[in-house]
Parts: C-alpha cells; structure tokens; sequence
C-alpha cells in the first residue's frame, strides 16, 4: 500500500511540475525580450527574476534538500537581478531544474519521503519539501501569467481545446 501511495504522489508531483512548465512556455512565447525584465514597481518582480526565484526554490528545496545535494542557493540574487539572462537562457534553466527534480522525486524512497530535515530555516518531511516545491512553483507561475496578460492584454490559452464546463461523474 505504502508504495502505491508514494507512486500517486510522485505521478502528481511530476504532472504538476511539467503543467507549470509548459504555461511558464506559453507566458514567455508571448513577451518580448524586454517584457521578461520590466517591473510594474520596485515592490513587485519581473517575470525574469519570477523564473529566478522558482529555479532557486526548486534547487534549495527539491535537489538539495530531498536529493541531499549541496545547498548553493543565493536567494537576493534571484531578486537583485536586472537583466543578463535572455528568454531562451531563462526557459532553459527553468527546464534543466525541473527535470532535475522530477528524476530526484522519481528516484526517491519512501524513506527519504517520510524523513524530516531542515530546509530553509523549516522542518518538513520529504513529503513537504516536495508539495511545497509544486506549490511555490504553481503560485509563482499564476504571476507570470497575469503579468503576461497584463503586459500583452491576451488570453495564454493554457486549455485551449478543453471544455472545462464537464461536470465530474
């Protein structure tokens, strides 16, 4: 039972995961060089430093954490950042880390998953690091796409295609 539980969860995780990636595409297909850089204010981020943010969460939490690699993260970097990273190197990087994660949440035992450790100043079991991950990564992914739509006044088309009126059974 144990493992087929774990299975589910890592079959959501990753389908979540690669959901927010390709969105994330659809959002960085539509703007400009310039558009990934702009700021609404200096409150607020640009998409850029957004796909920063993400890499370093998912790195901090997910392949350092749960995949016991080093902790390299530089988190003010992410957000001190202004420019120096095209479209194509962001959605890069954003793709190289997450398909990092989803072999280390793939490989994952149950073990690493039930055991806790600290992570970013918190304690969270395997299971946490990992729903905290998805879920930073969905929360972040919903700003980049209303700053996209705020910025090109276009519907994204995420679902495109599907009628998302069909009542559950």
């Amino acid at each position: 039972m144990e493992e087929i539980i774990k299975e589910e969860f890592v079959q959501n995780s990753l389908y979540r995961l690669d959901e927010n990636t390709r969105m994330n595409t659809i959002s960085l297909e539509k703007l400009s060089e310039a558009d990934v850089w702009k700021r609404p204010n200096e409150s607020l981020n640009s998409i850029g430093n957004l796909i920063l943010h993400i890499c370093g969460n998912i790195n901090q939490y997910v392949i350092s954490s749960l995949g016991q690699q080093e902790d390299t993260r530089e988190r003010d970097l992410e957000f001190e950042t202004r420019s120096g990273h095209t479209k194509t190197e962001l959605l890069e990087k954003l793709k190289e880390t997450v398909e990092t994660a989803k072999r280390v949440i793939n490989d994952a035992s149950i073990e690493q998953f039930v055991r806790k450790r600290d992570v970013q100043g918190f304690y969270f079991s395997g299971i946490g690091v990992v729903l905290h991950a998805v879920e930073h990564y969905s929360y972040h992914t919903g700003q980049i796409a209303f700053w996209t739509k705020q910025l090109k006044n276009t519907d994204l088309g995420f679902y495109d295609g599907l009628d998302l009126n069909i009542k559950n059974e």
